[in-house]
């Protein structure tokens, strides 16, 4: 938190993915006034949230620190629980953000196709909003997301050198739509790869994002903190 803090980091999201997991986010958030956090569940753990239902995630959400649902979503790439299950659960976290206003944080990977369409499909039924985060993927699923509303968020793979098609999709993304995280213990980006990520790290991240989009750090974290406050509009400086 001081090396963060010493990077010009604000303010922090810490992902949600395991109910029992709430309470100790939650003793962090009151250490660190400047630490919001989330309550969902990953795809990863869906098999033991099988029969979770839209009250027990609003329940979650009663506290003001609790400034979105997630992270949530489809994983079709480590397949740890089956992706049936998968599907309905992030069914449910669909209906608690559409139910409670509150933005839907959104992992993906090697499903693009069933996010795609379960995003646009409850979309149709009542409107909502959120981000895609870590965005890694096909531009179909980023030009789908944002026809929608959402936000993207960019992770320190866009410093990888290999991925420079990605680096081309965020230079597509308007300005207004982007946000910067670490992804937090993975993805440190250059030129910190392969160390243990950490807050004070997604400096470089918002450097690379800046150079994208050929504006100053300064700048692009100007944009990419108004973007957070605009989208978690329960969250307070």
């Amino acid at each position: 938190m001081e090396r963060a803090k010493k990077a010009g980091v604000g303010y922090m999201l810490n992902a949600g993915g395991l109910f029992d997991a709430l309470p100790m986010q939650l003793e962090i958030c009151r250490k660190y006034p400047n630490v919001f956090t989330l309550t969902g569940v990953h795809p990863h753990d869906a098999n033991a949230y099988v029969d979770v239902s839209v009250e027990d995630v609003l329940s979650n959400t009663k506290n003001q620190k609790v400034i979105g649902i997630g992270e949530c979503g489809l994983d079709y790439y480590y397949d740890f629980s089956p992706r049936d299950v998968q599907i309905k659960v992030f069914r449910k976290m669909i209906q608690a953000s559409q139910e409670s206003g509150l933005p839907l944080v959104v992992h993906t990977r090697d499903a693009e196709d069933d996010t795609i369409e379960l995003l646009a499909d409850a979309y149709k039924q009542k409107s909502f909003k959120g981000v895609i985060h870590c965005y890694s993927s096909v531009w179909k699923l980023a030009e789908a997301a944002l026809e929608i509303g959402f936000y993207i968020s960019a992770s320190g793979m866009i410093t990888f050198n290999k991925f420079e098609d990605l680096r081309q999709a965020f230079y597509k993304i308007p300005t207004e739509r982007l946000l910067v995280e670490t992804d937090s213990p993975y993805l440190a980006p250059v030129p910190l790869r392969g160390k243990v990520n950490e807050p004070s790290y997604v400096v470089h991240t918002a450097k690379c994002l800046a150079a994208i989009k050929s504006l100053d750090l300064a700048k692009i974290s100007v944009i990419t903190s108004d973007n957070f406050f605009n989208l978690f509009t329960k969250a307070q400086r």
